[in-house]
């Protein structure tokens, strides 16, 4: 086990919380009784941020401990993960930007980290832009240079994404120039993840209807896998990330093809 520093009870208490979700994220789970005595804090107070992590949706809490969310399988809900890891995600979508093609249709995957590039699109940008997700339709309605095309289909309440037979089906008789994805998960051997099924068809879906892929995703997607896969590596051109991503994995991920992003 990798020891926190000793200063480390001296940190703010959503610090420290962030701490928490880093061990709990690399390990199988983790315990109150290690966690007190590594930041120097009470078990009552360990137990305290376990409990507001669970009710953000971020851990779920364990017999004298706590398991990160995505060790289970599940998703956190829409509200957890625009909450994590916000700072890196605008980066990632500031970075993102500069692979918008000059005019021309776009396609943009349903996931808080897409969202960070429709959030900062520029009023005047004329684009086509295609998207399953209604959070990211509710913006895009806004910008009066954009043409866009809502994919319909059953909507996912987790993540706000349109699925299913309706959404694949309009995304076949598409091509457009460059699709911005998510993923819940990134290796160099297995390529890009996530934990439905369904949305990992769509997923699937929008890549084989584009020209150039790009991925957004943070640092600490990367290294995860999920139970489905809907791309490998060699069917994307760009995977913009975070300057939290080390060095090596950054090269790991180039060698299997893409051209790698760190903002």
């Amino acid at each position: 086990m990798v020891a926190i520093d000793a200063d480390e009870g001296r940190l703010l208490p959503h610090e420290r919380q962030g701490r928490i979700l880093d061990r709990a994220r690399t390990s199988s789970r983790v315990e109150v009784s290690l966690l007190a005595d590594e930041l120097d804090v009470t078990s009552e107070t360990i137990r305290r941020d376990l409990t507001l992590l669970e009710r953000r949706g971020l851990l779920r809490r364990v017999h004298g401990g706590a398991v990160h969310i995505e060790r289970l399988g599940y998703e956190p809900s829409i509200t957890a993960k625009r909450e994590h890891r916000a700072a890196e995600k605008s980066r990632i979508g500031r970075a993102a930007r500069e692979f918008l093609p000059d005019g021309g249709a776009i396609l943009i995957d349903a996931g808080t980290t897409t969202m960070e590039l429709v959030r900062q699109l520029p009023s005047d940008v004329a684009l086509t832009v295609v998207t399953n997700s209604l959070q990211a339709a509710a913006h895009l309605a806004d910008l009066p240079r954009v043409e866009l095309l809502l994919l319909g289909g059953r909507l996912r309440d987790v993540t706000g994404a349109a699925v299913g037979s309706w959404t694949r089906n309009a995304l076949s008789g598409l091509r457009v120039d460059v699709a911005f994805m998510g993923t819940n998960g990134i290796t160099p051997d297995i390529g890009l993840t996530t934990p439905d099924q369904a949305e990992a068809e769509v997923k699937s879906a929008m890549v084989a209807a584009a020209a150039r892929v790009v991925c957004m995703v943070d640092h600490s997607k990367v290294g995860l896998v999920q139970l489905c896969r809907f791309a490998t590596l060699d069917a994307v051109d760009v995977v913009v990330t975070d300057s939290g991503l080390e060095q090596s994995l950054a090269d790991e991920l180039a060698a299997a093809g893409p051209e790698v992003v760190r903002a």
